[in-house]
């Protein structure tokens, strides 16, 4: 999927020309400035830190990658931004964290740097292009504090190959009982084959995003609409013993020592029949360097009581108010999320693999539908995700795998801890949902959400 060294020198030349193009609004000197960037270690951050040279070269700016696990990449930038000690210029955030720290004032609005470009860098950066459910998750009262690498809903894939010879067939909308009973069939099928993967490592941006979307599914909820925690409702309880059940029955052993990453290496190397997660994760199968690639099958995300479940996510850059260098990190930031930014990830690492979920013109744009079988599924999955109402029952928050509240961040880490001891089998299902319940009760008190 590579092109030909005349091509990528084109490409180049024509990138270095769309990057001197953005002048108005950044019009701060930017040769020799040295930008540091936090990011997250997957795939496509990966390649951003591959192609920045090109960036560098057009420019003159620098940028030296901080490039760290998950867990740890948002203890650190949160700290960062919270102490206002401007370690980073720009920071790779989420969907949860871009409206409330736009509310805090922890990032920079981009919104007067779009103010300042021309018409003609405005026709060229197309901000119209942009997947509005993606945009608007990350504003903050009108304004927008962050851009998407890419965006995600959650679906479920699953080998061909192994549901043909097991003489089974996935539904286009499978139920989590459908699910677990594949998962039992297929265990084994293969030798040293599981029957799915999920994600068990404690975080709330680990194990909390898959698990999240099945206590949806069965209709369990965090807090009620008065903000009273939930954690002692039936429909919660269910939805825990469910996720330990399919994992000790036919899932991967000692999951909670396995994230995003461990398991789609898993499922690359032929030793999983299932995987639920991202729907980014799609383009990671089948590269060419996935032994499952051209087997992979795609089903939405399962149902149970309640339907349409899939999370809604997007992983962006954001300008930490404290950079000194803010009109360089916005000339990265539009570099780095621009229809030539995916033309170029198209071209030179195969369409397969550019970013998803962050422009319409992607979603019809005929080499990447060639490429990518999942396509339509994701992008309805996205447009479709149920960001507003995320549960069977009324809630006052937002947020399909998270809740949309500031301290969310410290209590997800926490009831995460709580559901990982029970699948590991050192709490029992009551004491872990005990816990949680209190740990959800302080919470609700402290932040006077509970009156």
């Amino acid at each position: 999927m590579r092109r030909h060294a005349g091509t990528l020198l084109a490409l180049s030349f024509v990138l270095a020309c769309r990057l001197a193009a953005f002048a108005g609004g950044t019009r701060e000197g930017a040769g020799g400035v040295q930008l540091t960037v936090a990011t997250v270690n997957n795939p496509d951050m990966l390649i951003m830190q591959q192609l920045s040279a090109e960036l560098t070269a057009a420019t003159g700016i620098r940028l030296n990658f901080v490039i760290l696990p998950e867990n740890q990449l948002r203890q650190k930038v949160t700290e960062d931004v919270g102490l206002g000690s401007g370690r980073y210029d720009v920071v790779t955030i989420g969907s949860y964290d871009a409206p409330i720290w736009g509310k805090n004032k922890w990032l920079v609005s981009l919104e007067p740097f779009f103010a300042g470009m021309t018409p003609a860098e405005r026709t060229v950066y197309a901000r119209d292009d942009l997947l509005p459910t993606i945009r608007s998750g990350l504003s903050y009262d009108g304004e927008q504090y962050a851009l998407a690498i890419y965006g995600e809903s959650s679906m479920m894939f699953y080998r061909k190959d192994l549901f043909s010879k097991a003489g089974l067939s996935m539904p286009l909308r499978p139920t989590w009982q459908q699910i677990y009973d594949f998962a039992v069939r297929l265990k084994g099928i293969e030798n040293g084959c599981y029957g799915i993967v999920l994600r068990g490592m404690p975080g709330w941006g680990e194990v909390l995003a898959p698990f999240n979307t099945v206590v949806n599914a069965f209709g369990g909820r965090w807090f009620d609409e008065k903000w009273n925690p939930a954690f002692r409702e039936p429909a919660m309880a269910e939805a825990w013993r469910f996720y330990k059940k399919i994992l000790m029955d036919a899932g991967e052993p000692n999951p909670t020592t396995d994230g995003n990453l461990e398991c789609l290496a898993m499922m690359q190397s032929g030793k999983a029949a299932m995987f639920y997660d991202a729907t980014v994760t799609a383009g990671w199968l089948e590269n060419p360097e996935s032994k499952v690639a051209g087997r992979i099958g795609y089903a939405f995300a399962p149902s149970a009581r309640k339907g349409n479940t899939g999370w809604l996510w997007a992983w962006a850059l954001g300008i930490e108010s404290s950079s000194k260098h803010r009109a360089a990190a916005f000339r990265l930031l539009t570099w780095a999320t621009d229809r030539k930014y995916i033309t170029t990830v198209g071209t030179r690492f195969g369409w397969d693999q550019v970013p998803p979920g962050t422009r319409v013109s992607t979603y019809n744009n005929p080499d990447y539908v060639a490429a990518a079988p999942f396509a339509g599924l994701a992008l309805n999955s996205i447009q479709s995700a149920d960001y507003e109402r995320p549960t069977l029952l009324p809630v006052p928050y937002k947020g399909v795998q998270y809740v949309s509240i500031p301290e969310f961040q410290s209590l997800g880490e926490t009831i995460s801890q709580q559901l990982a001891a029970y699948i590991s089998g050192q709490k029992s299902l009551d004491q872990a949902l005990d816990d949680s319940q209190e740990a959800a009760l302080k919470v609700a008190r402290e932040g006077g959400y509970l009156r």
